[in-house]
């Protein structure tokens, strides 16, 4: 029987380290979920008075009038995309004065903490599959209100 060489071995050795560390890789990979999440204003004005403001898309527009809101005009304020891991929390600034707090409990459940001017306004723990969303928000001047929409994204 022949042996290998030792530059064979070494070859091989550092071969099959590097296959572990990438399987590692991909598993840790494929643990994570991105996530978008997107502050909406409610109001029942046609126009924002902010120009930056936008008109939602109107997928996610049928599916707010479909909800118990009041509102009947819905306007995006920003819009976030993020990756997480199951266990991790992230911190995510939606404007200077909204910040969630999005922590993956387990591969389907998602726990979101609101934050308006630094209070906490809600928080939310929900079963977050793809092609569902969490809305969790609150009040805002003149019977307006704000709100953000989690969802996952490709």
């Amino acid at each position: 029987m022949k042996l290998l060489s030792p530059p064979v071995i070494r070859w091989a050795v550092a071969a099959m380290a590097f296959l572990v560390v990438m399987s590692s890789f991909a598993q840790a990979r494929a643990a994570e979920v991105k996530f978008e999440a997107v502050l909406i204003w409610g109001s029942n004005k046609e126009k924002s008075p902010d120009p930056n403001h936008k008109a939602v898309n109107p997928k996610l527009e049928a599916k707010l009038k479909k909800l118990p809101f009041k509102w009947e005009h819905y306007f995006e304020v920003n819009r976030k995309e993020f990756t997480i891991a199951s266990g991790e929390t992230k911190k995510i600034a939606m404007s200077k004065d909204c910040e969630l707090k999005v922590r993956r409990v387990d591969a389907e459940t998602a726990e979101v903490q609101l934050f308006g001017k630094g209070q906490l306004v809600s928080k939310i723990s929900q079963k977050l599959p793809k092609g569902e969303c969490l809305v969790t928000g609150g009040n805002a001047a003149d019977s307006t209100g704000w709100f953000v929409v989690l969802h996952q994204v490709d």
